[in-house]
């Protein structure tokens, strides 16, 4: 049995949406996914990118960010996100990890914003891994108190709800989405920029097609530029594919769930395996991560000799060259992001994923284990 990392599934709905798009009907695809997606969010905008990258860099557009700016992020994050703040030639702050979510440490936040109060701080950069949120609450508190912008990296959060209200409507300036997430490839990308701020909207929305502007009663073809944009602009295909997948979202979350319990109730004595936290009950489980303390290179490669794919989230960007070098960061400025960077693994867990493919993962997972010592 091989058991990827993850596998998407291409519903009835997907084909026929595509479809539509290939026979030529006329619907537009990107303003229908737009208007799907606000209403599911809960979210006053919505705005489609070409992935979930470039929601981000459209962000750092939105809130006109300039050289030597500062954001604040998570070491544990993406590259995307300190990549896409260089580009700005501004610089990003990296803030240690809470030990047991990964997610950014609160405390740590806490102490740089009110020993770095400056014009030139922009905004935080809050990422949830595995869709696991953090206090919002907190995080909104310390937006107001220390007057930054707070954007979420929502890639692994979609449908993920705080206090029962959904990622993107709970409060952030902006929330990024990404439709085909680090180590979890579709078929199709896209992103999704989403705000209740009309300014944010209204420069997000001119700056993600070159800054043009058009008069309406003139002709299609005269056309004027008013700033410096890009072209952002998510596909009709990938658009029409994307909308589908909408629909299930919910129902993919609850079985990511259940796949999550099946895990932790036969892993839970496991030697050498030390489970997530199941206590929240909100935690949508797009990523299921385990801590291995036996060596977990060699664990992950044993899994990989029994077909199961297993993935990483994430290497700590202080350990990566560029930052390492940009910024000369030290091995240990980092301690809790490094010491579990060193046991980490994410296991295999997608909707589709059959509770036969699950019993074989914790198989091999049970059989390995015997084996550390």
């Amino acid at each position: 049995m091989k058991i990827p990392f993850y596998k998407y599934v291409s519903g009835r709905e997907a084909h026929s949406n595509v479809s539509d798009v290939l026979d030529g009907e006329d619907i537009n695809q990107v303003e229908e996914l737009e208007n799907d997606f606000a209403s599911y969010i809960g979210s006053e905008y919505a705005l489609a990118t070409s992935h979930g990258t470039s929601a981000l860099h459209l962000a750092m557009l939105a809130l006109d960010l300039k050289r030597g700016d500062k954001v604040v992020c998570s070491v544990n994050a993406h590259p995307t996100i300190p990549e896409v703040v260089r580009h700005f030639d501004a610089e990003p702050v990296f803030i240690d990890i809470d030990a047991d979510t990964y997610n950014i440490n609160l405390d740590s936040l806490e102490s740089y914003l009110e020993d770095n109060q400056s014009k030139k701080l922009k905004a935080v950069v809050i990422t949830h891994i595995g869709g696991q949120c953090v206090d919002l609450d907190r995080i909104y508190s310390m937006a107001k108190i220390y007057d930054v912008k707070i954007v979420e990296d929502a890639c692994d959060a979609l449908g993920a709800t705080y206090h029962g209200n959904k990622i993107g409507s709970t409060g952030a300036d902006i929330t990024c989405f990404d439709f085909s997430s680090h180590l979890k490839k579709n078929i199709c990308n896209g992103g999704m920029l989403v705000t209740d701020d009309d300014e944010i909207i209204e420069r997000a929305r001119l700056l993600s097609n070159h800054a043009i502007i058009r008069d309406e009663d003139a002709l299609e073809y005269i056309y004027d530029i008013t700033d410096i944009g890009n072209d952002y602009s998510l596909s009709q295909l990938n658009a029409a594919y994307i909308r589908a997948q909408i629909q299930d979202q919910d129902k993919n979350i609850k079985r990511q769930q259940e796949i999550a319990k099946m895990y932790s109730d036969a892993l839970v004595e496991t030697p050498h395996v030390k489970i997530p936290d199941m206590s929240n009950k909100e935690h949508p489980f797009f990523l299921y991560i385990v801590k291995i303390d036996k060596n977990r290179d060699s664990f992950a490669v044993e899994l990989k000799n029994e077909s199961i794919q297993t993935g990483l989230h994430y290497i700590p960007l202080h350990l990566l060259t560029y930052y390492k070098s940009k910024y000369s960061l030290r091995v240990n400025d980092f301690p809790i992001a490094l010491r579990s960077f060193q046991q980490i693994l994410s296991l295999p867990i997608y909707p589709s994923m059959d509770d036969k493919e699950v019993k074989y993962v914790i198989d091999k997972i049970k059989k390995i284990a015997k084996t550390r010592v």
